[in-house]
């Protein structure tokens, strides 16, 4: 029996998802064995597996299931890294995470845009959407590194809790530049679009807030906690409640699941506790989910690349990766950093924090995002994202130990 053209689709479907998965897992292990963020890996396996080569992965870029996947998948990832997050570290030096995290975020944009509008002659605002994406930080990446890698505690919390933090607010100030980008220049208002990027971060953390503390009380309560016996698909239930939530009253979807993590992962400071065996199945399947995301997002951005594109644009790419690099990160950092005196930064920890910043997931997703929208540009945006996610992750990464070694950070 010849099969319908929706269960030939299925089928594909299944075998992108099983080869995704099989060389995901194996990719995973050897970039384990031999140091280095398994990101990188999953951007070369997937360019090899993608229409341009081996031709096993072919998930156009504008279809649904790319798109639920980015959307989930930067979702869950964000999720992640707000459940990482703890608020004895944030009272510590929170003013620094809070600053580089939203005009830090702003700083590396702009400097990026004008880069990015110099080198690639590509319009203003299209050059201001690409600094937007690829702003903000990688914790998926880091958190990883920093395992590895024994660097003093307050250092690398407030690197970590940037990059779960900023996540959020890069997605804000992508959609944000979006809106001007689709409307039309003459239609942007400098007032309306600060009010308008206050009031969804807010909304997102309220509505983060109230799913996020319901979702704990039923999972943990001790009365009330009824849910107890299924913590693996409240997470999942609480990412997409979070997400679609806020964006119904209008606020940020991506904030509001990350301030949703956040509120699981510091749920003891609300007098609510699971036992250690079930905080454990819980770490471990948030972990394992996340991994699957990344896998799905970094192999599926991979054989998505349009070579052609990029082998016309890679000299202003690496022009604006560089700026990027070495002028925008540190110039946010020390301009964000120097202000906080509570926390007494010096300048090797400045230098440091210059320095680790990767780019990653959701600026990747982001990315893919727009090209599936079809955003004027967007191939420009997409193509930049990704040689700042590669060159970011094989030259900073790898690097990390090295630096700290250098600026007397390094623990025993």
């Amino acid at each position: 029996m010849e099969a319908t053209p929706a269960i030939q689709a299925a089928q594909d479907l299944l075998f992108v998802c099983a080869v995704v998965l099989a060389v995901g897992s194996i990719t995973g292990f050897f970039a384990r064995k031999i140091g280095v963020p398994d990101i990188v890996l999953f951007l070369l396996i997937g360019m090899a597996l993608g229409p341009s080569a081996l031709d096993l992965v072919d998930i156009k870029v504008d279809s649904t299931v790319n798109q639920l996947l980015l959307l989930f998948g930067a979702s869950y990832i964000l999720f992640d890294g707000g459940v990482s997050l703890r608020f004895k570290v944030l009272n510590e030096v929170w003013i620094t995470i809070v600053v580089i995290a939203t005009v830090g975020v702003i700083i590396t944009g702009a400097i990026t845009g004008l880069a990015a509008y110099v080198a690639l002659g590509i319009p203003v605002m299209t050059a201001l959407l690409l600094g937007a994406v690829t702003a903000s930080t990688d914790p998926a990446t880091l958190v990883p590194i920093f395992k590895q890698v024994k660097i003093k505690d307050r250092v690398v919390q407030t690197v970590v809790s940037e990059s779960a933090l900023n996540d959020a607010m890069g997605a804000i100030l992508t959609f944000a530049v979006l809106g001007v980008v689709m409307t039309g220049v003459e239609s942007f208002s400098m007032l309306d679009s600060t009010l308008d990027l206050l009031r969804e971060s807010f909304v997102g953390i309220f509505a983060g807030i109230v799913v996020g503390y319901g979702a704990v009380l039923l999972m943990a309560h001790k009365r009330f906690g009824f849910l107890h016996d299924y913590l693996p698909l409240v997470t999942i239930m609480l990412v997409i409640a979070a997400y679609l939530g806020a964006l119904r009253i209008h606020g940020s979807g991506f904030m509001s699941v990350f301030v949703a993590g956040l509120i699981l992962g510091n749920k003891e400071s609300f007098g609510l506790k699971l036992e250690h065996e079930d905080e454990h199945k819980l770490e471990d399947f948030i972990a394992t989910t996340a991994l699957i995301m990344r896998m799905f997002i970094f192999i599926l951005l991979g054989s998505q690349v349009n070579f052609l594109l990029l082998s016309t644009v890679w000299q202003g790419a690496l022009a604006v990766v560089f700026v990027f690099m070495f002028i925008a990160r540190p110039a946010a950092v020390f301009a964000c950093a120097t202000f906080d005196k509570r926390s007494k930064w010096t300048v090797k920890e400045m230098l440091f924090m210059c320095w680790t910043r990767e780019t990653g997931v959701i600026p990747a997703a982001l990315a893919g995002m727009l090209v599936g929208a079809k955003v004027p540009g967007s191939d420009i945006v997409a193509g930049v994202t990704f040689m700042a996610v590669l060159l970011t992750i094989l030259i900073q990464a790898p690097t990390t130990k090295w630096l700290a070694k250098k600026l007397d950070l390094l623990v025993e």
